[in-house]
């Protein structure tokens, strides 16, 4: 759970590690990243910019590249009893039929469970130690110097100038941290030009019923998308299409799909209910970016801030909880005089598994989001042909050649000797 906790709270904590850390943004990064670093005896301060702790998000899938850092935190049982096994998935096409069930269970078999969780269970789950955190707090300026590095934090109505070791920025995909690191090259963005409604059917809500908790399903239409996605309790919802098209409202947008729809099974008539019916829907506009470099001396942007994937491939969240825990696992080794060449080592190692990952997201949005009858006609029949095994196969890759952080700590130390 999160701990409000003033930064000279925690600074005074920090005051006698050997590295002094400052972890900007209480997401699934930053948490990952920070409690990793408190089970290993230090005392990272953690600020957040929001004014809460608040559990408001979106589904997510979790594949088990997230596995390394849930045991490290001894935090498996509770990760197991907060989500569910996404054992099965479907796809259908632009008229609503059924193309295709695959196994994920098969799929995954030599790596690791597949899970659904609400963004809002998970950073419970990463928090279950306690993580103390400076609500409504922000960094406004950062000044390497000689010794570290120095920022500028504003909390409320006061701001002071601290000294750090290192500052780990992951306060999403939109940060305006990174935008204060010396030398600072902007991040370059992917958009899709499509955007949605993510929403929630609560699995006791007899409208709903047909939430089959081990079931991922999505309907690949002809300029539309829907996205159900079941978590513990509950069937997470994405309905989506070309912002040009969306700014109709959910409404009008998902009569049109209803229309649209030659097939539509009880699942699929829930999940447009529910979106059509939400008071608050909140929008996501599927954009992505990549920042060019995510390392200095004493700074290193992590999860979003450092690479934000589109949903396509369900391996965002993932990516960036193995990026917290091979940067927390590097960090065991670190001292101030060699924090430099470890990072450049940090990035040099993980930055290509995140950029394969993220280009792997990025085809699917090339084929998933499409706005054309003969383009959709086209795609269901090379489905025919291709499993999600195969459209995964990237990422099978990644999950069967896992990160060794002791291993890249061991070259920068071989390197520097040479």
């Amino acid at each position: 759970m999160f701990i409000p906790a003033t930064v000279e709270k925690q600074y005074e904590q920090a005051k006698a590690d050997d590295l002094k850390v400052l972890v900007v943004g209480a997401g699934i990064a930053g948490v990952t990243a920070a409690q990793l670093l408190r089970r290993g005896g230090r005392h990272p301060v953690v600020i957040e910019r929001t004014g809460d702790a608040s559990a408001a998000g979106y589904m997510l899938a979790l594949m088990p590249m997230v596995d390394a850092a849930i045991e490290d935190l001894a935090v498996g049982d509770r990760y197991r009893a907060s989500s569910v096994a996404l054992q099965r998935y479907a796809v259908h096409g632009h008229t609503g039929r059924l193309l295709r069930e695959d196994s994920m269970a098969e799929i995954m078999a030599s790596f690791g469970d597949y899970r659904g969780i609400a963004r809002g269970e998970l950073l419970d789950v990463l928090s279950a130690d306690g993580c103390p955190v400076a609500f409504d707090s922000t960094v406004t300026e950062i000044r390497e110097t000689p010794r570290g590095v120095e920022a500028r934090v504003a909390t409320a109505d006061v701001a002071q100038r601290l000294d750090f070791d290192l500052i780990v920025i992951a306060d999403g995909m939109h940060s305006t941290t990174r935008e204060l690191v010396p030398a600072y090259r902007p991040a370059g963005i992917t958009d899709t030009k499509w955007g949605g409604w993510v929403v929630w059917a609560r699995s006791k809500d007899a409208e709903h019923a047909e939430v089959e908790t081990d079931l991922g399903e999505e309907v690949w239409g002809d300029g539309f998308f829907i996205g159900m996605y079941p978590v513990a309790g509950a069937l997470g919802i994405f309905l989506g299409g070309p912002r040009a098209d969306t700014i109709a409202g959910p409404g009008p947008f998902t009569e049109r799909i209803r229309a649209r729809l030659a097939t539509i099974n009880p699942r699929i008539a829930g999940a447009l209910t529910a979106v059509a019916e939400d008071a608050n829907p909140y929008y996501w506009s599927l954009t992505d970016c990549r920042a060019p470099a995510w390392t200095t001396g004493h700074t290193v942007l992590l999860g979003d801030a450092a690479a934000g994937f589109l949903p396509t491939a369900g391996v965002g969240a993932g990516m960036a909880m193995e990026s917290a825990w091979v940067l927390a696992r590097m960090l065991r080794h670190a001292d101030r005089a060699g924090l430099s060449r470890l990072l450049r080592a940090f990035e040099q190692g993980q930055r290509p598994r995140v950029e394969a990952a993220q280009d792997n997201s990025r085809q699917l949005a090339k084929v998933m989001f499409r706005r054309s009858r003969t383009l959709a006609w086209a795609r269901e029949l090379a489905m025919r042909f291709m499993s999600v095994e195969r459209a995964l196969r990237p990422i099978q890759r990644l999950l069967g050649n896992q990160p060794d952080p002791d291993a890249l700590v061991r070259e920068r130390a071989g390197a520097t000797q040479r």
